[in-house]
């Protein structure tokens, strides 16, 4: 990077988006029991940003809207969270009834522009299904990103090849058609579970 990456220990920006999941996963919320993810409606502002998709063109979230958006930040030489957490979003989003598994989005966020170029990007997600899209951005519109749904993240030194590791946060932030926030999937949320709550939410929509 021009800017190199290696500024902040990420073992402190772990912490510091431990805390503040912590804090969110704790806090209060809508009321509504019966989602299986945390309800965040009213503790996140709506879905916006203007960044890169795989195919190199620029973006806004306003091109996904009438669609609910699955928003996740990795990076794709992630090794365990990333591809998981993409497998469990993919397996969840195929199995809903005809009539809206189009209607449901998945945006995987690259936070290491260094590396994850838009045909890298393209690859990847092409891996976990028709219902993703690859985007990235500059590392500064990644941080205004990010700490717009109070997240971080940060990049370890790297070794003698040049490779390094990067740290962020596994939830996933779930957003309405209208690109409200509505829920946090968390990591321990299971597939059945996940797909509950997107036909509630994207069925309930569409009556």
């Amino acid at each position: 990077m021009s800017n190199s990456p290696f500024r902040t220990p990420a073992r402190k920006l772990r912490l510091f988006t431990l805390i503040l999941t912590t804090l969110l996963l704790g806090g209060c919320s809508g009321g509504n029991e019966s989602w299986n993810g945390k309800d965040i409606s009213g503790l996140m502002p709506t879905l916006a940003f203007e960044l890169t998709d795989s195919q190199g063109r620029t973006v806004t979230a306003a091109q996904f809207d009438g669609k609910v958006r699955l928003l996740f930040f990795g990076f794709t030489s992630c090794p365990d969270v990333c591809p998981t957490t993409l497998q469990k979003l993919n397996q969840a989003t195929k199995g809903l009834p005809e009539g809206l598994e189009d209607d449901v989005l998945t945006l995987f966020v690259s936070v290491d522009p260094e590396r994850d170029s838009p045909e890298r990007l393209a690859s990847y997600v092409s891996f976990f299904g028709d219902g993703i899209v690859g985007l990235t951005g500059t590392e500064p519109q990644l941080r205004e990103l990010a700490k717009r749904y109070r997240t971080t993240f940060g990049y370890e030194e790297p070794d003698n090849s040049g490779n390094y590791a990067v740290s962020h946060s596994s939830a996933v932030y779930v957003f309405d058609r209208e690109g409200k926030a509505r829920l946090l999937i968390r990591p321990d949320l299971g597939v059945k579970a996940i797909r509950q709550d997107l036909i509630a939410l994207a069925g309930a929509e569409t009556e």
